[in-house]
């Protein structure tokens, strides 16, 4: 929603395209957390396309729009990849990952102040 917000701002034509259905049966907790870290790879590589794109076109704006989710992209990974390892120790008992998690308190930084705008965020 952040990069439709943009795309509004900088009055750009937007076309939202339809998604498949989420994957939603798995054999066991470690599949949908390596999913999660294969999909944050994935997204990583189309925010660093954007960036490049906007880069090559001389759109500077565009450019500086995607540095802070190529930062987010990066914490990210990060965090999917410690879950995965998490994950699978405890594969035999999930409640040990559970656990932990609630120790830790794992994704809980809060809102970061300098995250752009979503769209239908401020109406």
């Amino acid at each position: 929603m952040m990069i439709i917000q943009y795309l509004l701002d900088a009055e750009h034509e937007i076309a939202i395209p339809g998604v498949e259905a989420p994957q939603s049966d798995f054999s066991d907790t470690v599949v949908p957390v390596s999913l999660a870290l294969e999909q944050e790879k994935r997204v990583s590589d189309q925010i660093a396309n954007l960036a490049r794109l906007a880069r090559e076109e001389g759109n500077y704006q565009g450019e500086q729009f995607m540095q802070w989710f190529i930062k987010e992209q990066v914490e990210e990974v990060s965090s999917m990849s410690a879950l995965l390892k998490i994950v699978e120790r405890a594969r035999e008992n999930p409640m040990m990952a559970e656990e932990y998690l609630a120790r830790e308190q794992v994704g809980e930084e809060g809102a970061d102040p300098t995250a752009p705008e979503a769209a239908g965020g401020a109406l």
